[in-house]
């Protein structure tokens, strides 16, 4: 039955309505607080709550939201409601999910979750390479995907839900709010847990092989590896390491997993020269650099002392997925049945598991960190389709912002950079667009803002600097997609501005790496002028 949100007027579901109840005591206290006219019983739409919940996120980002230790459990209530989205916390380029790129995942087991199928099934083909023959099965987009076992609830499969959906999930379950960067991205899912329960260097490989001899036909330009297989004695031609560098040479990027243990020790994948090796950060869910901790990721040398991890990124306070049918969704269903209220035991409980929502979680490890890399390899790819492996690399490592006080070779390059990393993928369509690397560029007499876009037919560019009037500084179109505006140089001072697309769509500056939150979910960027 439709009714209608008492705070916006959107006709919407009663039942969707109603999720009101379960939220956090903080977040119903803003809503009546910014709504004095609004009570709990009459509910609210998803765009309502979620604009309440990002507010209140923003604001604790600067506020240092978690003063206790965020590797020890259980936490304290309050923070079980705080786990950022992932694209706001990557200051992702929202023009970019990932739309026409294929990710294939080779992990323990799967499950075809909403946040994947629904509202049109992006799983297009789940393979068995556990065992000799592999078994292959193909859907279409108005298929509901299923294989053997899809629904047995088997703690197996709950590793591969999660990557799957940190990566590409849409957030069906949360109405858009907890997805993926790639969100539109494509699926092959391929399962390596044998009849022992063990993954093995042989089940790693037998995937690899496969995908030698399909990726091409199939369209995957990704690989997502968030296991290890076991150690071997002699790093140097290792079959697993092997096969990666065989399907890089077919041009697809392998991104492995580094490990949690924080041991000077690497397994294969994530030994191979030719992957791109992910450890772990712990960025305490805030915008602050300064905040930032390596986590407990392992590291090392890889055939020919390689070093590894490349990168680091988010590998705690990552949403995904609560797997249906297990035993942690049934105690989430019943934790969240009934009102909670602050410090009491049923919030307290809810901490201590990590529950988020009724359907989601936040999950640690590096193998979070993977598919968040991944991820943004598909972006990269939609925005710039003929970056190469090594190209993808170049800009990753080139754009990461390395982490103070940390040795390079536990951190690599350093922390993953979506927006620029993004930015600068586009700057290869356009080589000739001069400095076009970098937005803004001040000089001694002007400053330049640069943006790349080929959907738009407007650009302005608005500021504090005189108050964001409009029509703010107006864009010209330098090239094909290659958007410019230029004015005077500011007096000394920090300034923040945003793009305006087309009159009406805000947008922060993908090229620039320096952002504040805006207050309304979004970001502004940081424009300096040195005295």
């Amino acid at each position: 039955m439709v009714d209608i949100c008492r705070i916006c007027g959107a006709p919407t579901e009663q039942h969707v309505l109603q999720e009101v109840n379960w939220l956090a005591p903080e977040v119903i206290e803003r809503m009546a607080h910014d709504n004095p006219n609004w009570r709990r019983e009459n509910g609210a739409c998803p765009a309502c709550v979620q604009q309440s919940l990002l507010q209140i996120l923003l604001e604790r980002g600067d506020e240092a939201l978690h003063h206790s230790i965020q590797n020890v459990w259980p936490l304290d209530a309050e923070a079980a409601f705080g786990a950022l989205p992932t694209p706001l916390r990557m200051h992702a380029d929202p023009r970019f999910t990932g739309k026409g790129i294929k990710i294939a995942f080779i992990d323990s087991g799967f499950y075809p979750h909403p946040d994947l199928i629904q509202p049109a099934n992006r799983i297009r083909t789940w393979v068995d390479a556990s065992a000799d023959p592999v078994q292959v099965r193909h859907f279409a987009a108005d298929e509901t995907p299923t294989w053997p076992g899809w629904d047995d609830g088997y703690p197996s499969h709950w590793h591969g839900l999660m990557t799957s959906t940190v990566a590409a999930g849409n957030g069906w379950m949360s109405h858009g709010l907890y997805r993926g960067l790639a969100s539109d991205a494509e699926l092959l899912l391929i399962q390596i847990t044998d009849k022992r329960g063990w993954i093995t260097n042989d089940g790693i490989v037998r995937a690899l092989r496969w995908l030698q001899q399909h990726a091409a036909e199939l369209g995957v330009k990704v690989v997502n590896i968030s296991l290890g297989g076991d150690l071997v004695d002699q790093l140097a031609g290792n079959p697993v390491d092997v096969a990666v560098a065989a399907l890089v040479r077919q041009g697809i990027s392998v991104v492995v997993a580094a490990g949690n243990n924080g041991e000077r020790r690497l397994f294969p994948p994530a030994t191979a020269p030719e992957a791109l090796t992910i450890g772990g950060l712990d960025d305490k869910n805030l915008f602050d650099r300064s905040q930032m901790e390596l986590w407990h990721s392992n590291y090392g040398e890889g055939i020919d002392a390689i070093a590894k991890p490349e990168l680091v990124a988010p590998s705690i306070w990552v949403v995904a997925p609560i797997l249906p049918g297990s035993n942690v969704a049934a105690e989430a269903q019943r934790l969240f049945s009934k009102r909670i209220y602050r410090n009491s035991r049923r919030a307290l409980q809810i901490a201590g598991n990590k529950m988020i929502t009724p359907y989601y979680q936040h999950v640690d490890g590096t193998s979070f960190a993977t598919p968040i890399t991944s991820s943004l390899i598909a972006c990269m790819l939609e925005a710039n389709p003929a970056l190469t492996p090594s190209l993808i690399y170049d800009i990753l490592t080139q754009t990461a912002h390395p982490i103070p006080n940390v040795s390079t070779e536990r951190q690599g390059y350093g922390a993953l950079e979506a927006g620029h990393a993004v930015a600068v993928a586009l700057l290869e369509r356009h080589q000739h667009a001069v400095g076009y690397l970098q937005s803004p560029q001040v000089t001694s007499e002007e400053i330049t803002f640069l943006l790349h876009d080929h959907s738009i037919t407007q650009v302005q560019v608005v500021g504090s600097w005189n108050g964001w009037q409009l029509p703010g500084l107006l864009s010209i179109q330098v090239e094909p997609g290659v958007w410019q505006a230029r004015t005077s140089r500011l007096a000394a001072g920090s300034y923040v501005y945003k793009f305006v697309l087309n009159g009406e769509r805000p947008l922060h500056d993908p090229a620039n790496p320096r952002k504040i939150h805006d207050g309304v979910g979004g970001f502004n960027s940081i424009l300096v002028i040195e005295g």
